[in-house]
């Protein structure tokens, strides 16, 4: 059994006197994830420890969540960036939803235009408030921030090891380096 390893959550800043912290949600099943009794392994900046979720809660559609570890404000802001990780079965979770990916499962792919050309090699998935976006690293060493959007993305197909992407133009272009002056008509 294969499994990955997931950021669940980023810890955010400290909320109350009481050790409770705000949660950056990295998962679109936190009450699952984050149950009472669920241990993390967390990398802080004074090392390694685990938290044991106490209690979350919701405010205005934001986590909260208290660790049965922390018992102040003071350690709660020292968690801060720190991100929580869990292993889980990819095929398991294939079922809930086909067309979900995990950053791990995308990392190394080969993009290509939805006309064969090749763009690049996925880097990393970074997440945002509006959407999520691939970031391909093309041959000649750019880093191109790609929208993870339908529209861009049609296709992933984990098995072949590509990504399909018909971005709009200009994003993939590479300027020519002896051309650095604007065309005159």
């Amino acid at each position: 059994m294969t499994t990955l390893d997931v950021v669940i959550a980023t810890i955010g800043k400290a909320h109350g006197l009481r050790g409770e912290v705000a949660l950056v949600l990295r998962t679109d099943q936190p009450a699952e994830r984050l149950a009472v009794g669920t241990a993390f392994a967390v990398t802080t900046p004074t090392g390694p420890r685990t938290l044991t979720v106490a209690a979350t809660r919701t405010q205005q559609d934001r986590w909260y969540a208290r660790f049965a570890e922390v018992a102040d404000r003071t350690d709660a802001e020292a968690l801060r960036g720190a991100e929580l990780h869990l292993d889980v079965d990819p095929e398991l979770e294939a079922d809930e939803d086909p067309d979900a990916w995990y950053p791990s499962q995308l990392r190394g792919l080969t993009v290509r235009h939805v006309d064969g050309r090749e763009l690049g090699t996925v880097a990393d998935l970074e997440h945002y408030p509006a959407q999520d976006l691939l970031i391909v690293r093309t041959a000649a060493g750019r880093r191109v921030m790609l929208p993870f959007v339908e529209e861009l993305v049609p296709e992933v197909d984990l098995e072949a090891g590509i990504v399909l992407a018909d971005p709009p133009g200009g994003l993939f272009e590479e300027l020519d380096e002896d051309d650095d002056t604007p065309e005159r008509a």
